[in-house]
């Protein structure tokens, strides 16, 4: 669609990679010049920061995306979509606190084991207590690499966005984390929190005031452009 548009107004292309849009309209929303960012999606689980011209990660997960985990748990479960509201909302309700996988291996974690764990004993305890232990625990090994990002970057600023970031314990969990460290914490508004068409054409926007375009003959989909190949022309710091 993209191609065929810039065709026909004779408009130029801008390639925009869908991690960094995410961050980008969460530095805009909230006003935030050079945050360590914690980036959780139905497809993404990455912690990153600027460095030299790219952003640089420093943790991710090694298997399924925070919120993929949570979707998945959500249909075992019979939820509806969205799922992760309903398990939000279960888990204030919840209070013990079930053992679940906690993977944590160096800067990145791991989910499948917890999904796996879980999914055996969704019959054995009440959906309060599955879903807070599942938030808990899943929270928690995200926590941990963020808090050991921040140590090693010593950012000022912590940014939590992407769909995942709207969820209320999450950014409990972040936020106190980020305060230990004396740096301040910024969550993306919900409304810009999922995929938007905003985050894109912010992003694009960018890369144009920059000059950067791409040929038509060069343009094509790219599903494992990761974040930290990308070049980012408009950030100095």
């Amino acid at each position: 669609m993209a191609r065929t548009l810039s065709m026909i107004l004779k408009k130029p292309l801008i390639g925009v990679n869908h991690c960094i849009a995410h961050i980008e309209i969460g530095r805009k929303a909230t006003n935030t010049e050079d945050p360590l960012t914690l980036y959780v999606s139905g497809g993404n689980t990455i912690v990153a920061a600027y460095d030299s011209g790219r952003y640089r990660v420093f943790g991710e997960t090694l298997d399924l995306a925070i919120g993929n985990l949570l979707d998945s748990f959500a249909r075992l479960m019979g939820f509806k979509h969205p799922g992760g509201p309903k398990i939000e909302a279960y888990a204030e309700k919840g209070g013990e606190l079930i053992e679940l996988p906690y993977i944590v291996k160096g800067m990145d974690l791991s989910y499948s084991g917890l999904l796996t764990a879980i999914s055996g004993i969704i019959k054995k305890y009440k959906v309060e207590d599955l879903c807070y232990s599942l938030q808990e625990t899943a929270f928690a090994m995200l926590a941990e690499v963020t808090e050991r990002a921040l140590a090693h970057t010593e950012k000022k600023d912590v940014l939590l966005t992407g769909g995942v970031a709207a969820n209320k314990r999450l950014q409990e969990m972040i936020k106190i984390i980020s305060e230990e460290h004396n740096a301040r914490f910024h969550v993306v508004p919900k409304e810009y929190a999922g995929d938007n068409g905003l985050m894109i054409a912010w992003t694009g926007i960018l890369y144009m005031k920059s000059g950067k375009t791409i040929k038509l003959s060069e343009s094509r989909i790219k599903p494992k452009w990761r974040l930290d190949e990308v070049d980012i022309p408009w950030r100095e710091i």
